[in-house]
């Protein structure tokens, strides 16, 4: 799992995170684990309801999973979900 910038001092200072056994996991269920790892960072993800805020996109190797199946979108032995954060400015 791939994480910008932004994010990486809520998971610790990496902004790489390995999971593994990745076999049968949807990002939803990618996203409870981080949760549990790195409470912090869930909620800069996702809201208090568990939907992902926003301003928040994730892809899963490369597909936004909003054109997929979003938070039960599938996670395979090596794909690479990539979340970033949209910054926005006036």
């Amino acid at each position: 799992m791939l994480l910008p910038d932004v994010l990486a001092p809520a998971a610790g200072g990496t902004r790489e995170l390995s999971v593994p056994g990745t076999a049968g996991l949807t990002v939803g269920s990618l996203l409870d684990g981080l949760g549990e790892k790195f409470p912090v960072l869930e909620r800069r993800i996702r809201d208090e309801t568990g939907t992902v805020r926003r301003f928040v996109n994730i892809y899963v190797d490369g597909e936004d999973i909003r054109g997929l199946d979003r938070q039960h979108s599938a996670v395979g032995p090596g794909s690479e979900v990539m979340i970033l954060q949209s910054i926005a400015g006036g």
